[in-house]
C-alpha cells in the first residue's frame, strides 16, 4: 500500500471517529437536557405538593413539620463516629512531652483498611427514584385527604343522609319538652297560647339550632366545611315544616280523644 493509500485511510477512520465523537457529544447534550428538564418539573412537582401537604396539615389542625438544623463540625473536630478511634489511637500513642522519651505500644495496631471509592450515581436514575417517591408522596396525599373529607359523624353515610338523620333526631328529642307542655296545659300551668307557640317556633328553632350546631361540630369533614350550611334548608323544612304539624297534629287529636 502507498503512502497516499495509508493517508486516506486514516484521514476516513478520522472522519468516523470525528462523527462518532459527534453523534456521541450530541446525545449526551440531549440526555443532559432530558435531565434538567425532569429535574425541574419534579422541582416544580415538589413545590406544589408541598403547598397541598401544608393545606391539607392547616385543614386537619395538624403543626407543621419543624426540620432540624443540619450539624457543621467544627474544623479539626472529630467526625461521630471516629470517637472510639481517636481516644484508641491517643491511648496507644500518647503525645511526646517536652524532655521525655516516646513510648511505643508493645502490640503492634491492625492496619486500617484503605477507603472505598465513591460510588458514582447515575443522574437519570437518581430522578427516577425521586420521581417514584414524589409518586408515592402523592398517593400518600390523596389518601390524606380522602380520610380529612370523612366526618366523625356517621362516617359511611351521604352528606344529605347524614344531615337528615341529625335535624330528625334533634326533633325527635324535643317530644320531651313538648310531653311536658302538654301535662302542664292539662293541669293549668301552661296557657294553651303558650303551648301553641312553643310548639310552631320555639322547639322549631332549638331543634334547627342543635342540629346545625351537631352538624358543624361533628358531621362536617375538615376539608368540607360548607356542606353544613348547604343542608341547612333541610333542617328548616324538617324543624319548621314537620314539627309543627305533628305537634298540632298530636294536641288536636288528644284534645278531640280526651275530650
Amino acid at each position: 500500500m502507498s503512502t497516499f493509500e495509508e493517508y486516506a485511510a486514516l484521514a476516513r477512520h478520522l472522519s468516523e471517529l470525528r462523527r462518532a465523537g459527534e453523534r456521541d457529544a450530541a446525545a449526551d447534550t440531549a440526555r443532559r437536557t432530558a435531565i434538567r428538564a425532569a429535574a425541574d418539573q419534579l422541582g416544580h412537582r415538589l413545590a406544589a405538593q408541598e403547598q397541598r401537604l401544608r393545606h391539607l396539615g392547616r385543614a386537619t389542625a395538624q403543626p407543621e413539620p419543624a426540620l432540624a438544623p443540619a450539624t457543621v463540625p467544627a474544623p479539626g473536630a472529630a467526625p461521630p463516629g471516629d470517637a472510639g478511634h481517636r481516644t484508641a489511637a491517643e491511648a496507644s500513642y500518647p503525645r511526646p512531652h517536652t524532655g521525655t522519651a516516646l513510648a511505643l505500644p508493645a502490640a503492634v495496631p491492625a492496619p486500617v483498611p484503605a477507603p472505598r471509592e465513591p460510588v458514582e450515581t447515575d443522574p437519570a436514575v437518581a430522578v427516577e427514584h425521586a420521581r417514584r417517591a414524589a409518586d408515592a408522596a402523592d398517593a400518600a396525599a390523596h389518601a390524606a385527604e380522602q380520610l380529612a373529607q370523612r366526618p366523625p359523624l356517621l362516617p359511611g353515610w351521604s352528606p344529605f343522609a347524614r344531615a337528615a338523620a341529625v335535624y330528625a333526631a334533634c326533633a325527635l328529642v324535643t317530644v320531651v319538652p313538648t310531653v311536658v307542655l302538654e301535662l302542664g296545659n292539662r293541669v293549668g300551668t301552661v296557657g294553651t297560647f303558650t303551648l301553641f307557640a312553643w310548639m310552631c317556633a320555639g322547639l322549631p328553632v332549638l331543634a334547627l339550632f342543635a342540629g346545625y350546631f351537631v352538624l358543624g361540630r361533628w358531621g362536617a369533614p375538615p376539608l368540607g366545611a360548607g356542606t353544613v350550611r348547604r343542608y341547612l334548608p333541610l333542617g328548616v323544612a324538617v324543624c319548621f315544616g314537620t314539627l309543627p304539624i305533628v305537634y298540632c297534629g298530636y294536641f288536636l287529636a288528644l284534645r278531640f280523644l280526651i275530650g
